[in-house]
Formats: structure tokens, C-alpha cells, sequence
């Protein structure tokens, strides 16, 4: 989720890499030479990752979404803001007409690319009863879905085999929400399944022009749409997967959108950017040190506690974001339903405490690998676990890698690479809803998302029941409990939610953002 959060931004299949800020790629010349000569309404913004998918039904973190968002439609969208709300899209009308069902009428000449016809209802029912059949990793965004019924061409009728209160702020607005066309689908795949990178119709605004992997994507009008016009010709988004290339390709003038650090955010305030607007937002996301409990080496939870205990959460993030993030009570931010006011594990650990613990599980000269991502964010704060264990005797390798090798090491489903996997560093994109914040770790996710291969029969039994819940502080003592498990297992030792803030030209565009400060493109304005 997740990324996912994320992902969510959360998996990757390729071996992307950064496009190197500064106004240079590899061969020396400006970006704007290299794969661009022409300008016009044109929105050029920055990526965190490449697209890793354009299957909304198998996304793999926000960046994808962001670009499905401009080329595919849902049946209602969020609405851009600093209030969390949504907004009828591709719906004309919808409604909760019980707790297991809502009743939704589609608008009429929405069409799909390629001659593949008009969005009905037969396509909302296959788009979304595809996650389920193909046992998508995305499913548990669908919680106790059963079954779309169709009422006529353009009505039809979500059931749920229970109440699902989520479906509002999180499925239908954002990856699984995304209607297909089942035509085009099942010509291109035979069976309904992934398609992956390959999109076989688009029903949004824009359209795919142009991808080079690790280079650009390039989204260009849709001929077929027949809403709203957006108000850029092309969007241009650039991989950058390092944050402090990415100002300084925004200071070359590579890109006009991007998100900054927040060690960065202080300086751009001291000394403002020319034409340059700072936009600050409260993240949603949720970031950690994951611990595999089936490893050999860390089966004993008292091992696992005394990493918990060693590892101090200000000292990282002092470290990490030049002390701009807040430390962390659990996977859900604060504003959020079921934010805890504070952790079990104090956010300074105790290092005699976590000597107490090894001394408890009779291990000395333990040496323990860390994956992280090749970010200078992930990178530091690998090296500041790597520092702090050192102190109670355990010596740590840091391993950092690309995107897709990272996003591959706690999957089954990619090979055997989990068996070794040891302590990580994860961030997962987070939501107005906090289902996505526990629903990764039941334990039907083990070996998926659940990379600390976590296991609880009281936690999946809390987590079902908060899907059906509507009452906030009722719902909110499940997740409570939810997250009090997850740290007793020894198997997180949460950090921060970070933070956002975001720059842009605001000679070419006014922006348009979630209120947790994710771009929504087809909302940006053109000066």
C-alpha cells in the first residue's frame, strides 16, 4: 500500500536509478536539450521512483497512482485541499444504500482509447472483482468486498460481505478505485490478470505518449476525454530518486514541481528561491525499522527487544532530517483515527535496558545485516541503527540498494532473497483512513507486504472488526491495541511520519495537492 502506503510506494520489478539532478544526465547535456526541444502548457515534475506498474488493480505505491490518476477514471476522486474529502468522478451519483451496499450511477460518454466503447457498469464489475480473482497484493484496499451487482449499463451495486467503512476514503478514491475496460483488459492479457507495464486502453484526461524507463514519462490530452479539461497540454514527470538531486534539478530549471527534504526546508526558507513557492503539509506516511522474526538470529524476542531498546528515534531523525520530524507513536499519524498518544518503547530506548535483554537470550558477537533504499534519508538512518547497535555489541552490516532489488526482498513470491533478510528500513504511504496502517501486517500478508513475517490471531481478528466500525473512538481503541501488538512482538521500532513540503514555479503553475501534499496533476493550473 503502500508506498504504502509507497508504497506504499512500496515494490518495484525494475532496476531503476536517478536522474541525475544539477541539470545533467549521463551524457552531460540539460535535460530540457536531451528529451525535450519545445515548451507549451507543460507541467514538468518530479518522480520519487519510476512507474513501476500501470495496472491500477495491482499498483505497488503513490506513484503510480499519481500518474493512473491522469489516465484512467474513477467513480470519485479526491478532492485537492487541506481537508481530507472526495468528489463524484466518473460516478454521476453514488450512495450508501446499507452498511453492505452502495449504489452507484456511472456518467454517460465516458470513453476508452483504442475503440474499446463506453465505461459501463459490466466494466466497474470486472475492474474491481479482478483484484479479488487474481489475488492481488492490493486486495486487502477491498476489505470484506464480495461482488458488484449490475442494475443496467450505467448502475450497478457494491456488496460487501460486511460493513467496510474505508471504502469511501481509501478504495474508491485512490488505486483500486480505477475503472478499466474489461474489452481492452482481456484482449490484452486472455485472462483478466496484470498487464503490468503495458496499458491496453486509458479513459482519463491524458493518455501515455512516451515512457523511457528511468529517463521520463510523458503524458500527453486525451482525444477521447470528454470532462473537464485540465489545464496542462503534457505532464512531464522525472524519476529522481534522490531528494537532493531533485532540488538541485529544480534549481537548474529540470523541474517546476517537486517535494524537498526537510533538513532542505530551513535553507529555502532563509533564502528564498526566486519565483519558487514552499507549500508545507502534515505527512500521513509511516516510517520504521522492520525486524524478520523467522530469522534464525532473531527468533529470541528478546533479541528483537533489545535492538528495540538500543535504537534512539531522536538521534536518527536528528540525523536523518536535520531534527524537522516528529518521532512516531506507531503506523498511524497523528489526526488520524486511532493515533496513539505515545509507544510502548520509549523514543530514546535505553541502552542498559537492551544489554539486559541480550543478556537474557545469552547472545554475544551477533552480527546482523540492514537493507535499505540507496537514499541519502534511507542511507542515514541505516548507518544510524548500524552505530546504535554497535553499542551493545551487535555488529551491523548496511546494505543499500536500488528500488528494484529493495522492493523484491520480503516477496515470496520473487525468489528466496527473504529467507535472509534481517532488519530493514521501510516507509509506507499513508492514508485519511487508517486501515492501510495495520492491514499490511495481518498474517495473511506475510511474505507480500508483512516483511517482519509478523503473526497475531487477536491482531487479525482487531483489524477485521475496525473495518466495520463507524463510531471514530470506538474503532479508534482497536487500533490502539492493533499497534501495541505489533510493538510487543519486537518485530517495529517505529520512527517518524516525516514530513512534507513541496516547491514550484509559481511563474508557470499553481499547484494542486492532497492535504498530505501528494500531487494531483490534473488539478495544477497553468500561470
Amino acid at each position: 500500500m503502500k508506498n504504502t502506503m509507497g508504497n506504499v510506494s512500496r515494490r518495484s520489478f525494475l532496476k531503476t536509478g536517478a536522474v541525475l539532478g544539477g541539470g545533467v544526465v549521463a551524457g552531460g547535456m540539460p535535460l530540457s536539450q536531451v528529451i525535450w526541444a519545445a515548451e507549451g502548457k507543460v507541467l514538468k515534475a518530479r518522480s520519487p521512483r519510476d512507474i513501476e506498474t500501470f495496472d491500477p488493480g495491482f499498483y505497488h505505491g503513490e506513484t503510480d497512482v499519481a500518474v493512473m490518476n491522469c489516465i484512467y477514471s474513477k467513480l470519485t476522486r479526491y478532492t485537492p485541499g487541506t481537508k481530507w474529502g472526495w468528489e463524484l468522478e466518473a460516478a454521476e451519483k453514488i450512495e450508501q444504500v446499507d452498511p453492505t451496499h452502495v449504489r452507484f450511477r456511472l456518467k454517460k460518454g465516458i470513453k476508452f482509447t483504442g475503440g474499446h466503447g463506453e465505461m459501463t457498469a459490466k466494466d466497474v464489475k470486472f475492474s474491481f472483482e479482478r483484484v479479488i480473482k487474481h489475488n492481488s497484493p492490493t486486495k486487502p484496499d477491498w476489505g470484506s468486498f464480495d461482488r458488484v451487482e449490475i442494475e443496467d449499463d450505467h448502475t450497478g451495486v457494491i456488496v460487501f460481505k460486511a460493513p467496510y467503512v474505508p471504502v469511501w476514503m481509501l478504495t474508491l478514491p485512490f488505486g483500486v478505485g480505477h475503472i478499466l475496460s474489461e474489452d481492452a483488459v482481456m484482449k490484452a492479457t486472455k485472462d483478466g490478470g496484470d498487464f503490468g507495464l503495458k496499458p491496453p486502453a486509458f479513459s482519463g484526461p491524458y493518455l501515455v505518449a512516451d515512457w523511457r524507463p528511468n529517463q521520463y514519462l510523458l503524458l500527453t490530452r486525451n482525444p477521447d476525454w470528454s470532462g473537464p479539461k485540465p489545464g496542462f497540454d503534457e505532464v512531464r514527470i522525472l524519476p529522481i530518486s534522490d531528494i537532493k538531486s531533485a532540488e538541485r534539478a529544480y534549481q537548474a530549471g529540470d523541474i517546476d514541481f517537486t517535494h524537498i527534504s526537510l533538513d532542505s526546508l530551513a535553507t529555502f526558507k532563509d533564502a528564498p528561491l526566486a519565483d519558487t513557492t514552499i507549500e508545507e503539509k502534515p505527512s500521513l506516511d509511516y516510517g520504521w525499522i522492520g525486524i524478520n522474526m523467522d530469522h534464525p538470529k532473531l527468533k529470541d524476542i528478546n533479541v528483537r527487544k533489545a535492538i528495540q531498546w538500543a535504537i534512539n528515534v531522536p538521534q536518527i531523525l536528528d540525523a536523518a532530517y536535520a531534527g524537522h520530524a516528529v518521532v512516531a507513536t506507531g503506523t498511524i499519524a497523528p489526526g488520524i483515527v486511532g493515533h496513539r498518544d505515545k509507544a510502548l518503547v520509549p523514543p530514546e530506548g535505553d541502552v542498559a535496558k537492551a544489554k539486559e535483554f541480550l543478556g537474557k537470550a545469552g547472545v554475544s558477537d551477533l552480527n546482523l545485516t540492514i537493507d535499505c533504499l540507496n537514499g541519502s534519508t534511507d542511507s542515514t538512518i541505516a548507518a544510524m541503527v548500524q552505530a546504535q547497535l554497535s553499542q551493545i555489541g551487535i555488529t551491523v552490516q548496511v546494505n543499500t540498494q536500488d528500488s528494484g532489488s529493495y522492493w523484491s526482498l520480503g516477496m515470496e513470491s520473487e525468489g528466496d532473497r527473504w529467507k535472509d533478510l534481517q532488519l530493514f528500513v521501510m516507509k509506507f504511504d499513508g492514508f485519511p483512513d487508517p486501515s492501510p496502517a495495520t492491514g499490511y501486517f495481518v498474517s495473511s500478508q506475510v511474505g507480500v507486504w508483512n516483511w517482519q513475517r509478523f503473526r497475531s490471531d487477536r491482531f487479525d481478528e482487531l483489524n477485521d472488526r475496525a473495518l466495520t466500525i463507524n463510531d471514530p473512538n470506538e474503532r479508534a481503541k482497536l487500533y490502539y491495541e492493533m499497534q501495541d501488538i505489533m510493538e510487543q512482538s519486537g518485530a517495529f521500532r517505529f520512527l517518524t511520519h516525516g514530513g512534507d513540503a513541496a516547491i514550484y514555479r509559481n511563474t508557470r503553475m499553481q499547484a494542486a495537492t492532497r492535504p498530505d501534499g501528494r500531487a494531483l496533476y490534473v488539478d495544477f493550473k497553468p500561470i
